[in-house]
């Protein structure tokens, strides 16, 4: 092929593949997965034959799984990782088990396999695309619901597992029966080995190592750097026979509680994203599509079979063993029905090893690949239809249901980030609170820092209220950040309880102007803290701790008389323009006759 023999020529047809079908992937909410596999089949063999060897960019575009698991290591920690073990070897085995035993004895009695080709079948499908699965929830925005979660550690388990099926291949294909424990020792030791380095080198010479790279200031050796201890870990662990994907995985790891963790994960996250897409890219590159025109109704019927055996599984095991609701369990079904990047690697051995023939290879890398393509079209599907009109939530435990009030001074709406530090300072001055909110999450988050009284409830029903006797209480805080909810609440507490002291959570001056009209104290979420950042701007301009203050206390004193000037106008937008047009002339008059002053005051003690 005239493309091959040029470096530069494959990068752009590569990059105009991308650039081309990615946007296009995404504005038709197919997310950019399905754009990549479909750049990957244009440009490959069964397409245009721009790229006419695909495994000739297998190796590098493996190491877009292989960034991607060092960057999820970081984002976890070695503690974190002990609190979700039930999760990934309770919930992620009972997956693979599972679903590897009914895809196997499909094979095995459906299809006419032998017992061992069966076996790395069912095994093999049962894993799912850690990118395709992380991506589509990244996506979404799910990684940290319910279903996104569990499925993170799922994911994590089959790549776990993956190691030792790869190992498990060459033995059910009947290789090298003669070999001597001897040489299977050595090996463990080898895998023993090289893991020892990744954490005692991650655990006692990186931090050194970065240390003296931070200290050079420059922006390229530390980017190398993070690449080094990226691939170097990568290549040391493919070396000894283990996934590189789960070396890359440890190293992470073992750097999630580095302080130099972050600047690591932005210095490979734009590699990770191109080197992901080329990934799939690859991917589509692989598939035989003359198959699919030769045998359509073959090939669709099992791209069909293995998603509906897989998805019903996962629906069970989300289900029963991770205690997720039907819509949980469906998204997690569908986000891991696909086949994964793994069966590919563990395939091709057995097809070397004798266990399939090149035409069965053929054919399960299209149904993989035909899998991975139909499952976001099976989220768009269903979400618009049915999940979308149905808002994915937990079941509420009835001991959040139960409110349980004592006398309570102060009544919080919502513990999110503001109502959370009104209710900690609350309790380290020991006042009487309780505090309602509808995230089941939060709840449980809040909780789990003591015995804190945080209930379910939602403050737009009366009968919440009551239960929370509001009616006993001084103060009503609302602290959410839907500004609807909260007038709709300051309007229900004015009406039942006229005596109620409230003070509300402001999104902007509008909302402001609502909320003095019902008689309730607004506080603007992000005005103080805006207040302290121009504070300490102004003194690292040069002016006085106590210039700096005058002038961040003439602004607020100002800004309050105009609030309330503009709060007898506020439904007349050309009013209140005039106003804040006049009040901007006002406050530069005030500002200059303070600097005049302090002139003045300084030439005095001269």
């Amino acid at each position: 092929m005239p493309h091959e023999g040029s470096l530069l020529q494959a990068a752009v047809v590569f990059l105009l593949a991308a650039v081309l079908t990615v946007p296009l992937a995404k504005r038709l909410q197919l997310g950019a997965v399905i754009g990549y596999l479909i750049a990957g089949v244009i440009i490959g063999p069964s397409g245009l034959g721009l790229i006419g060897n695909p495994q000739s960019v297998a190796h590098i575009s493996e190491l877009g799984v292989v960034l991607l698991l060092f960057i999820i290591g970081l984002e976890l920690s070695p503690k974190r990782l002990w609190v979700m073990r039930k999760s990934v070897f309770g919930v992620g085995l009972a997956q693979v088990l599972l679903t590897g035993l009914v895809i196997g004895t499909v094979a095995l009695l459906g299809f006419g396999q032998p017992l061992n080709s069966a076996v790395v079948l069912g095994l093999g499908l049962a894993l799912s695309s850690t990118a395709f699965g992380l991506q589509s929830l990244a996506e979404r925005k799910e990684l940290n619901a319910p279903h996104g979660r569990l499925a993170f550690a799922i994911l994590l388990f089959q790549d776990i597992a993956a190691i030792p099926l790869i190992a498990l291949v060459p033995m059910l294909a009947g290789g090298t029966h003669d070999a001597s424990s001897s040489d299977s020792l050595r090996h463990g030791l080898q895998v023993l080995g090289g893991i020892a380095v990744v954490v005692v080198g991650g655990r006692y010479l990186l931090r050194p190592v970065f240390r003296v790279v931070a200290k050079t200031k420059l922006q390229e050796v530390s980017t190398a750097t993070a690449l080094l201890v990226v691939i170097g870990t990568a290549w040391l662990m493919d070396l000894v026979g283990v996934s590189m994907a789960l070396g890359a995985f440890l190293a992470g790891l073992l750097l999630a509680d580095s302080e130099y963790r972050h600047e690591l994960e932005a210095q490979i996250e734009p590699f990770k994203g191109l080197l992901l897409g080329l990934f799939f890219i690859s991917v589509g590159m692989g598939a035989n599509i003359g198959l699919l025109f030769s045998s359509p109704i073959t090939i669709l019927a099992l791209t069909l079979l293995l998603i509906g055996l897989k998805l019903p599984l996962l629906f069970f095991v989300g289900r029963l063993a991770g205690g997720l609701g039907k819509q949980s369990a469906l998204r997690l079904g569908l986000v891991l029905a696909a086949g994964g990047e793994f069966a590919f690697v563990v395939f091709k051995i057995g097809r070397d090893q004798g266990l399939f023939d090149a035409s069965l290879y053929d054919t399960l890398v299209l149904t993989i690949t035909l899998s991975m393509a139909l499952t976001p079209l099976l989220l768009l599907l269903l979400m618009s239809r049915w999940l979308k009109s149905k808002p994915v939530t937990r079941e509420v435990p009835a001991e959040y249901k139960d409110i349980d009030s004592d006398n309570p001074r102060v009544v919080i709406a919502g513990m999110g980030r503001m109502g959370q530090i009104v209710a900690r300072i609350l309790r380290a001055q020991n006042i009487p609170f309780i505090a309602l909110d509808t995230s089941v999450e939060t709840i449980e988050f809040t909780r789990s820092f003591g015995n804190v009284p945080v209930f379910y409830g939602d403050p737009l029903r009366p009968e919440i209220l009551r239960a929370a006797k509001v009616d006993q209480a001084e103060y009503f805080v609302i602290a959410t950040d839907d500004p609807d909810t909260n007038i709709k609440t300051a309007e229900l507490v004015r009406k039942l309880y006229p005596h109620l002291k409230i003070i509300a959570r402001a999104r902007n001056r509008q909302h402001v102007h609502r909320l003095m009209d019902l008689d309730a104290q607004a506080v603007r979420e992000t005005f103080y803290s805006s207040l302290e950042m121009t504070r300490r701007t102004l003194i690292g301009l040069g002016l006085s701790e106590a210039q700096a203050a005058a002038r961040i206390d003439r602004f607020k004193r100002h800004d309050e008389q105009v609030l309330n000037r503009q709060h007898l106008i506020y439904d007349d937008a050309a009013k209140v323009m005039q106003s804040a047009l006049e009040a901007r002339t006002e406050l530069a008059e005030l500002f200059a006759s303070d600097r005049t002053d302090e002139e003045a005051e300084e030439a005095a003690k001269d």
